[in-house]
């Protein structure tokens, strides 16, 4: 019992009456740094303003996105990935009764393209939000397992993937790579 009580660095005292205190010595502390993670987000206001490569993207997105199995959140999201040799490939969400066994649009895209055409890169994803129970004015960004997911095909072949996100209505966000809005991410080099 002493020695795990020393290895928690408590010390042990007796009282007059007989009582054993046990007294907390923290460890010493070590220099602390704060540090702030940045990145930089491009906004536009319509889509008139993307290039036209990323306007017909979103576009596709937006029309992948009304055919979404979404039946319990009512929230249909639609996903375009474009590749370096020109084709797109579409996703939409599909849920289920078993939450977790539904997959969102991200992946339904990201996993087709991987399947469909292996080894060619990916270069963007346009993914567009919308609900039937009110409107979405702001983008909607990728869950955590949609941005890990991005980032193994990010890291799989050196290059990032840039993100369009957009709701229903407004602004639409433009990310260089899913890295940026996943700081501190988990990838292979954890698993040598």
């Amino acid at each position: 019992m002493n020695n795990i009580i020393k290895n928690l660095y408590f010390n042990k005292t007796r009282t007059s009456a007989g009582f054993i205190i046990l007294v907390q010595s923290l460890p010493k502390q070590k220099s602390m740094k704060k540090q702030t993670v940045s990145f930089e987000l491009i906004t536009y206001d319509t889509l008139e303003e993307l290039s036209q490569e990323e306007k017909s993207l979103m576009l596709k997105a937006i029309e992948t996105r009304k055919n979404a199995y979404a039946p319990y959140s009512n929230f249909q999201v639609g996903a375009a990935v474009l590749l370096e040799n020109g084709e797109v490939v579409i996703g939409n969400n599909q849920e289920n009764a078993s939450y977790p066994s539904g997959l969102c649009a991200e992946r339904v895209a990201m996993f087709q393209a991987g399947a469909r055409y292996p080894g060619v890169i990916i270069k963007s994803i346009a993914i567009s939000a919308a609900s039937k129970v009110y409107t979405v004015h702001r983008p909607a960004a990728p869950c955590g397992n949609c941005r890990q997911s991005i980032l193994e095909y990010e890291a799989k072949q050196g290059t990032p993937i840039a993100l369009l996100l957009m709701g229903e209505q407004g602004l639409i966000y433009k990310c260089h790579s899913v890295g940026d809005i996943l700081p501190l991410a988990f990838d292979s080099s954890f698993l040598k």
